[in-house]
């Protein structure tokens, strides 16, 4: 006998609707049969009368049964015919397939962005139109025109974007790379997409930063990989936590975003990053080092990359300009050991036979140009006045209601909430007052924790949107 699964997040009713389709489409309900009245149906199932009847309604909206005065519910005659035939059921196959959705919090704050664009936007990880460097792109595209064929190009990427990365990488990340050893992609996810696709498999432990932005990214469970933490603290992690993992769970590989973390802001500290690199050639893990932050630090003088210290080839760095530039031009890097970039173009390939070639050409012509060095120090400049603007404001504001570390450098500032409240609530009370932030748990924190990125709004907006997140909590503490 079918049970209702009462642990599953599917609703009890789209339980009972799914079940009973599949049983008139195997012909155990033929047409014009009579289904259990709603009365006994509910205490077959162990359920409350109010669920069947929502399961049955669900039903009769896709034309699957119907309901007759005084003769009860029976299936549809005129749906299924002599051969049964109707519409797929597309909540069946939504629900299915291997790929998760995003988190319920970043699908509501998705939502709710959608619906109300003037919410002060504390939540989207991007620049904001007011620090990206609009104008020089506009000036760069209005100087070059496409006179070559735009077919298909490189499976690695625009060949001149990455010998301008191999130039950029040298000066600016101390990496000594060659062109053939980039893979130019559309952004830090799916570099980390292609790596979890291609290189691991399902049933593969890998380490990641306790918090993490990975925790947000259901593309790790979507392949089959177990997450292990790594505790982080004012240092980063602790490169011992890794050898512990390898000997209880026998780790594959370590993710690491060690400058001005997401969400933290913390970097990794030089001794650590030794001893990391140390740790891990000894027991010949890879790392995975996720670096798209580093160009923000606030005096200019970025931690050079795990990377540059790595003479075993034992680090994949992962770039991107959708936090130094523009967003939209969606074109990312990784550098990795040439037979894995070749395994991995090749995947590539077999998605989407390349990027465009447009946005590749844009961006090489931007680090090729005088105007890339003064847009980077325009970009930390601002950044650290926006930085300084919320700092104040939840100081002005919340007191000591909240507590944070200030970053020096990045997008980010990790918040903890002294007072204890219910975060979906704050979530939903800020949304009614007109701000959005992304709370603490997305990332595997406790609930007392929220992330707000202060790149996205305008600076006038900055003071507004702290006072209407300190009016919201402030509502929930003192009802």
């Amino acid at each position: 006998m079918w049970n209702i699964d009462r642990l599953s997040e599917q609703p009890l009713y789209q339980q009972i609707a799914d079940h009973l389709e599949q049983r008139i489409s195997f012909g155990e309900f033929p047409p014009d049969s009579l289904l259990p009245s709603e009365r006994k149906l509910a205490e077959k199932l162990g359920v409350n009368r109010s669920t069947v009847i929502l399961a049955y309604a669900e039903l009769r909206a896709l034309g699957i049964i119907e309901s007759r005065s005084g003769s009860g519910t029976r299936v549809s005659k005129h749906k299924w015919g002599l051969t049964p035939k109707h519409t797929p059921n597309w909540h069946r196959y939504v629900e299915g397939g291997h790929f998760l959705p995003n988190l319920p919090f970043l699908r509501r704050i998705r939502g709710a962005l959608e619906q109300n664009p003037s919410l002060v936007d504390f939540a989207s990880g991007e620049l904001g139109a007011d620090i990206s460097p609009v104008a020089e792109i506009n000036q760069l595209i209005g100087q070059d025109y496409y006179t070559e064929y735009l077919g298909y190009d490189n499976p690695q990427g625009f060949l001149p974007l990455r010998q301008s990365l191999v130039t950029y990488l040298s000066t600016y990340r101390n990496i000594a790379t060659t062109e053939s050893s980039i893979l130019i992609t559309s952004g830090s996810q799916q570099s980390l997409y292609l790596i979890t696709q291609c290189l691991l498999a399902p049933g593969d432990a890998v380490a990641i930063e306790d918090p993490s932005y990975y925790y947000s990214l259901p593309m790790f469970q979507s392949a089959g990989i177990r997450l292990f933490r790594l505790p982080v603290d004012s240092q980063g992690i602790n490169p011992e936590d890794v050898r512990t993992l390898y000997k209880k769970h026998r780790i594959k590989m370590v993710f690491i975003n060690p400058n001005h973390q997401n969400p933290t802001g913390v970097v990794l500290s030089p001794e650590r990053r030794i001893q990391l690199l140390n740790v891990t050639s000894e027991l010949g893990l890879p790392i995975v080092e996720d670096d798209p932050f580093s160009l923000t630090a606030y005096n200019g003088s970025p931690i050079p990359p795990i990377k540059s210290m790595d003479t075993l080839g034992s680090v994949l760095y992962i770039g991107s300009f959708s936090k130094i530039a523009a967003s939209g031009l969606r074109v990312g890097w990784m550098v990795a050991p040439h037979s894995v970039i070749e395994r991995l173009a090749d995947a590539r390939q077999q998605m989407d036979y390349g990027l465009s070639v447009v946005p590749q050409r844009v961006a090489a012509q931007f680090l090729n140009s005088p105007l890339f060095q003064p847009h980077l120090e325009r970009l930390r400049m601002r950044l650290q006045y926006k930085r300084d603007l919320i700092v104040k404001s939840l100081r002005d504001e919340l007191g000591d209601m909240v507590s944070f570390d200030i970053p020096q450098g990045g997008l980010h500032l990790w918040c903890k909430i002294k007072p204890e409240v219910h975060e979906s609530r704050l979530l939903e009370e800020c949304i009614r007052r007109g701000v959005i932030y992304v709370p603490g748990s997305v990332y595997g924190s406790d609930s007392e924790y929220v992330r707000f990125t202060f790149a996205r709004a305008k600076e006038d907006e900055i003071v507004t949107g702290i006072a209407k997140f300190a009016d919201a909590l402030r509502s929930l503490v003192h009802p």
